[in-house]
C-alpha cells in the first residue's frame, strides 16, 4: 500500500513574532521543516506533499526538490489546506498521512505506527 505524507506549512506563525518563516526556524541546527520532511520520507518512503502558503517562497527556496508542493493562498483552515493536495495524490496514493510542518520532534516509529492503524 502506497502511503504517501501531506506536510501542513502554510500558517503564519503569528505568536512567534519573526519575520523568520515558522517552519524555518532552527532545532538542533536544522530548520523545523527540514525535520517533518525527513520524518515523514522515512515513514513512508515517498516524497511528501507540503503544503505551503504564507511566505511560501522562503520555503520553497530552501526545500527545493525534497518535495511536491501545493499552495494553499487563502489560509482557510486545516481541511482547506489539505485539500490543495488533492490534485497531486489523486491516483498516485492509497493512503495519505496528514502532519504538521511544526512539529519536528515526531519519530518515524511513531508515524510508522499511525500508518499501520
Amino acid at each position: 500500500m502506497k502511503t504517501t505524507a501531506v506536510i501542513l506549512a502554510a500558517g503564519q506563525g503569528t505568536r512567534m513574532r519573526s519575520s523568520l518563516p515558522k517552519v524555518l526556524h532552527p532545532v538542533l541546527g536544522k530548520p523545523i521543516i527540514w525535520h517533518a520532511i525527513h520524518t515523514a520520507r522515512s515513514a513512508t518512503a515517498q516524497n511528501p506533499v507540503l503544503v505551503v502558503g504564507h511566505e511560501s517562497e522562503a520555503v520553497i527556496e530552501f526545500v527545493g526538490e525534497q518535495v511536491l508542493f501545493a499552495t494553499q493562498e487563502d489560509q482557510l483552515g486545516t481541511g482547506h489546506a489539505v485539500q490543495q493536495a488533492e490534485r497531486l495524490l489523486k491516483g498516485n496514493s492509497d493512503q495519505i498521512l496528514v502532519t504538521m510542518g511544526d512539529m519536528p520532534l515526531l519519530r518515524e516509529q511513531t508515524l510508522q505506527k499511525v500508518i499501520a492503524m
